[in-house]
């Protein structure tokens, strides 16, 4: 693979996590915290492949309507992923970001994630931007707003440069696991010329094989952002 095309910026649907559970006969917690382990080899195969960006879709403004059991044990394994896994980020040079409104999050998770962003800051290697408490038609609303707030005139790259992900890029390709053939709410504005790529593959099962696949299927694609390709 050595040469190959590869994205600058990858988004990821972690989904499948409560199927890969049920299907073994285990309450759904038991697959978010087997997806909660596998973040952690799909976020270092990715920036071992030499990818600049990752944005990881953890939990959105929709999944508060899930179980309260549930809910909670997904703020946990949020709180326990920022712990645990500081260090190593640290260590790799990468930099957290955190797109969302966070502020609804309790007090303890939002100083976690602070404590996260602001330690790995300076990190220039890559980015692992983590989408909590997110949604894309609430992200488009809020940059509108803050159009609006500032009195600035409200065009397609005014927006742009109001989301959560400004600084990052849009995303070259976009990953949904799980089989289901939806964004979800994903990032709609900045995706708007992403490569799609969907698997039947549950989350937990997810590995460094199929993102490769993933990488190798975007690799072939001919993209053309609206205009004719010349010959």
């Amino acid at each position: 693979m050595d040469g190959a095309k590869i994205p600058a910026h990858i988004g990821i649907i972690m989904d499948g996590n409560g199927r890969w559970a049920t299907a073994r006969g285990k309450k759904r917690s038991y697959g978010h915290r087997a997806g909660t382990a596998n973040v952690e080899r799909i976020t270092e195969h990715v920036f071992n492949r030499g990818i600049k960006t990752l944005s990881l879709f953890a939990f959105s403004s929709e999944n508060w309507a899930r179980p309260k059991e549930e809910v909670d044990e997904l703020m946990r394994l949020l709180e326990v992923y920022f712990k645990k896994f500081l260090k190593k980020l640290q260590k790799e040079n990468i930099r957290v970001a955190v797109m969302g409104d966070t502020s609804v999050l309790s007090s303890k998770l939002q100083k976690v994630i602070e404590k996260s962003v602001e330690a790995t800051k300076n990190n220039d290697r890559g980015i692992l931007n983590i989408g909590i408490n997110y949604g894309a038609r609430q992200e488009i609303a809020h940059a509108v707003n803050k159009l609006l707030s500032k009195g600035e005139p409200i065009t397609a790259e005014s927006i742009s440069e109001n989301l959560y992900t400004a600084e990052f890029g849009e995303p070259d390709l976009i990953i949904r696991t799980g089989g289901e053939l939806r964004l979800s709410n994903f990032m709609l504005y900045q995706g708007a010329y992403a490569e799609l790529y969907f698997t039947d593959v549950l989350w937990p099962d997810f590995d460094e094989s199929e993102l490769d696949k993933a990488i190798e299927e975007f690799g072939r694609r001919h993209r053309r952002f609206g205009k004719v390709e010349e010959s």
